[in-house]
């Protein structure tokens, strides 16, 4: 699987962005997607994941209830949608692909394929 991610950018504190990752090479639905970021001197950590048919979504703390993951299988793409973001949200965005079922976290070795990151800054 071949994974583009996209959509990072500059915003203010409280503002929102919205991240897509694209993905080609093989059967879409057959993979769970996560998104991961690695912030500056830390390293990268699990954001969220969606199940094959988008039917379950998990998410780390820091993040629920601000960050939406969905997908649209029919356009092999997965999404982030990040609303009253922080200065901590500050990181290189990654997505995430793996067969593996997990009930919550990732965690790096559990995902097979990765895209190149997009950055995301958030200005206090």
């Amino acid at each position: 699987v071949q994974l583009q991610a996209s959509g990072g950018g500059l915003v203010q504190a409280g503002g929102s962005l919205r991240l897509s990752c694209a993905a080609s090479g093989r059967t879409f639905i057959n993979y769970i997607m996560g998104w991961f970021r690695r912030a500056p001197g830390k390293e990268r950590e699990f954001v969220a994941s969606i199940s094959w048919n988008g039917g379950r979504a998990y998410y780390v703390d820091s993040v629920k209830g601000r960050f939406t993951i969905s997908r649209d299988n029919r356009e092999n793409t997965v999404y982030l949608q990040m609303n009253s973001l922080k200065p901590d949200d500050t990181a290189v965005y990654y997505c995430a692909a793996t067969r593996k079922f997990r009930s919550g976290t990732y965690l790096d070795l559990d995902m097979d394929y990765w895209g190149k990151g997009t950055q995301v800054t958030v200005s206090s």
